[in-house]
Formats: C-alpha cells, structure tokens, sequence
C-alpha cells in the first residue's frame, strides 16, 4: 500500500510560483512512476507531468511545459511540482498519484492518489 500527502497548494497573483510537494509513504518501489494531475469542478481529471522514479524520466502536457517542472527527491520519497508563470486558468485541484504501469498520461493507470491540494490564481 502507497500513501500519498500533497502540500504547498494557495493562492497566488497570475504571474507568480508555487512549488507542490507530493510525500509517498509505504511500499514504494523504483520502478514506480510519479504524476501530477489536475481537476476543476466537473472536469475530467487533467494530466499535468510525470516522473519515473528509477532515472528521472519526465513528460509534461502542453498547457503547463515550460512553465512547469516535475522533480523527485528519492532520499525523501517526495515529487515536486515547480509551478513558475501561473495563470488564472492553472486554477484547479492538484492531485499526486503513483502508478506501476510505466509512464502514462492516463489517470486510470495510476493505483494510489493523495487528497488533493487547491491552486487558485488571481488575475
């Protein structure tokens, strides 16, 4: 069994940075991959990126590349999502999920989710 904490959510001006914090607990193994995903309200839950946790592989959707940056701390078994140049629109809940099925945008894929933490940007 996997536990999945997710921290460092708020609110913020449009223009500013957040960085998300995702600590897993339990049985976790380097073949494991880390996602960040995000919902609004009666949404499909949304891809956001990715890592693998053996070599730090990354993927990212469009919306957020290049603003965005998915990084692990293996000692700490803690993802971290940078979030640089927020947008109104990044407005969402942002969840953290650990999958064993390989890199993947798809959010059935992944077996463990945290509770979610609320990002809000300001225009």
């Amino acid at each position: 069994q996997v536990q999945l904490v997710e921290s460092g959510g708020g609110l913020v001006q449009a223009g500013g940075s957040l960085r998300l914090s995702c600590a897993a607990s339990g049985r976790i193994f380097s073949r494991y991959t880390m996602g960040w995903f995000r919902q609004a309200p009666g949404k499909e839950r949304e891809f956001v990126a990715v890592i693998r946790w053996s070599d730090g592989r990354t993927s990212y959707a469009d919306s957020p590349k290049g603003r965005f940056t998915i990084s692990r701390d293996n000692a700490k078994n803690t993802v971290y999502l940078q979030m640089n140049s927020l947008k109104p629109e990044d407005t969402d809940v942002y969840y953290c999920a650990a999958g064993s099925r390989g890199v993947s945008v798809f959010s059935s894929l992944y077996d463990y989710w945290g509770q979610g933490t609320q990002v809000t940007v300001s225009s």
